[in-house]
């Protein structure tokens, strides 16, 4: 039996792979960095136990925030208190998407989910990447950062009347409810990430669109342009790029940079990599 679980902030996706026959398990998101650790030690726990195998063949955890090794192997040693696995990797959201749509070749890959992340992958491992910093600190063309622009410009009273009371109408928008949900929510950046559907479904209002269009040049300009994109076209991970897919190509054209394809989850191209 192999175990693959790709983590994000939202939701993980656990594949138990067992003589041919595949099954799936949904279960809540982790992040390493801005998930409270007991909550992704529980999902953990969950995950396993509905997996129902003592012994395992393998174990491949890809999950965002593994930034330290003593982080990663605090992690194993929680896992193998759970089960006996013969082998077992732990490695960031990164690489899960350089191996699901690059292989064994090199390219650039850019996460575009709740959070946001780019790498160069040579092909065996990730040799250069620009540090993405988080929903606070970083994280620019994510869902989670979106939710934040607009959530800080509603508070202000900044966002158009007819976008503010289509959200009103949608979301517990008093300050005391935004607030409990920013900064007291097991999953803060989840909750901002979620945003994110009722913010592009008002796209053509022009406040929202300099909102969503922003979000992305800061993403280029911040991050993929420090990749060689002159030699290199970009995969793109993650499944609000994919939502965004026609307006991110018209914004990275503008800067010269393509687009190699879109995948919505990295999930598929990882079951791929790990049966060879």
């Amino acid at each position: 039996m192999i175990i693959i679980i790709e983590a994000g902030a939202t939701k993980s996706d656990w594949r138990i792979l067992e003589g041919g026959r595949q099954r799936q398990l949904l279960l809540p998101g982790i992040n390493v960095s801005t998930s409270d650790e007991r909550h992704n030690l529980d999902v953990l726990s969950r995950g396993l136990a509905e997996a129902g195998a003592p012994r395992i063949d393998g174990l491949f955890l890809y999950v965002a925030g593994i930034v330290t090794p003593e982080v990663r192997e605090r992690y194993c040693g929680h896992i193998r208190t759970l089960v006996e696995a013969e082998r077992m990797e732990i490695n960031d959201d990164l690489v899960a998407a350089a191996r699901s749509v690059c292989g064994g070749n090199p390219g650039i890959v850019a996460i575009l989910g709740t959070g946001s992340n780019a790498c160069f992958w040579d092909g065996t491992a990730v040799s250069f990447k620009v540090r993405s910093g988080g929903y606070i600190l970083g994280d620019e063309g994510g869902g989670a950062v979106l939710g934040k622009l607009f959530l800080a410009d509603f508070l202000k009273g900044r966002v158009p009347g007819e976008v503010a009371e289509a959200f009103a109408e949608r979301f517990d928008s008093s300050y005391s409810g935004i607030v409990a949900s920013v900064y007291r929510s097991e999953s803060p950046a989840g909750y901002l990430g979620g945003l994110a559907p009722f913010i592009l479904s008002h796209y053509s209002d022009p406040y929202i669109k300099q909102l969503v269009d922003g979000n992305f040049r800061s993403f280029i300009t911040r991050s993929l342009l420090s990749y060689p994109v002159d030699k290199y076209p970009v995969g793109v991970v993650g499944g609000f790029g994919s939502a965004c897919r026609d307006i991110l190509e018209s914004i990275c054209a503008e800067y010269g940079v393509r687009i190699s394809r879109f995948e919505k989850e990295p999930i598929s191209g990882l079951i791929k990599y790990h049966s060879l």
